[in-house]
């Protein structure tokens, strides 16, 4: 179903730094990859700002986020996520989720991907490719159950109808993330679905730079010029980024290290944007 036969898993566990003992199909190894990749491969788009195509065959995930260590959305994560996983042993089906961050009244097309592995008898919620404000370890599909990341709150609700809801607690309180229901998506699905994301003028994602990394105690996020560390308290360090910055913001803050011909680029966006 995902490729994982072409997978070079040694070279994964290698770019997340999985270190211990072989992975097994477990609760114990599953914790571990999601905790390591999501603080380990960004959250970004940068594909898309230099007006390239995003790619989701196996190969080219593997260049881009294991050889060249960049980072990629949803469908590059977890589609690379899924792959590690069926090589390792697990069982598993995609979903396709409508995000929601907030907007109940803003419905959106079930564009995000994300995981639901099963693991002796229980189903969890598995996605590395949410962004900052993902959830930084799967989740037991169990309605009304809270859980704690780190210093981050997560739970999961179910509706009369069998849609289940995601949330995220903000100061102000617990916030919808996205919704998903129990239709399976495959991989043709996220074709089409990153198609759309990658080149729809309305999608969030081709409008501005966007890169985020997530930890077990902030969020770090560049949208556009602007930098901001966010707490789970609703704290902020915010500042603008300019253009001469880019480059060692990237690699420093985030981990992405990029030609000079791609920051120039970016650049010009960048201004582009601000302008």
């Amino acid at each position: 179903m995902w490729s994982s036969e072409k997978l070079d898993l040694n070279a994964y566990l290698n770019r997340i730094g999985y270190t211990g003992d072989t992975p097994r199909p477990d609760l114990a190894t599953l914790r571990k990859l999601h905790r390591a990749h999501v603080e380990q491969v960004p959250f970004e788009n940068l594909e898309i700002m230099l007006g390239r195509p995003v790619l989701l065959d196996l190969e080219s995930l593997q260049d881009k986020m294991i050889t060249r260590r960049r980072g990629g959305y949803c469908h590059e994560q977890n589609s690379l996520f899924a792959a590690v996983l069926e090589r390792i042993g697990y069982t598993l089906t995609g979903r396709a989720g409508r995000v929601v961050q907030g907007e109940p009244d803003k419905i959106l097309p079930p564009t995000h991907m994300l995981l639901i592995v099963e693991i002796d008898g229980e189903r969890w919620l598995a996605d590395v490719g949410f962004g900052s404000e993902g959830p930084r370890l799967p989740i037991r599909l169990r309605a009304g159950e809270e859980v704690r990341h780190g210093e981050w709150s997560y739970a999961l609700d179910r509706d009369a109808d069998g849609v289940w809801m995601l949330r995220g607690l903000r100061p102000e309180g617990w916030v919808d993330l996205y919704s998903f229901t129990e239709d399976p998506a495959f991989p043709p699905d996220y074709f089409v679905f990153n198609y759309y994301v990658s080149t729809h003028a309305r999608s969030p994602f081709t409008r501005r730079p966007v890169v985020q990394v997530s930890a077990m105690k902030d969020r770090t996020a560049l949208l556009g010029s602007r930098l901001a560390v966010i707490r789970p308290d609703g704290t902020t360090d915010e500042r603008e980024v300019s253009g001469s910055e880019l480059g060692s913001v990237l690699d420093e803050v985030f981990g992405l290290t990029l030609s000079e011909e791609e920051l120039t680029v970016l650049g010009e966006r960048q201004r582009t944007i601000s302008g």
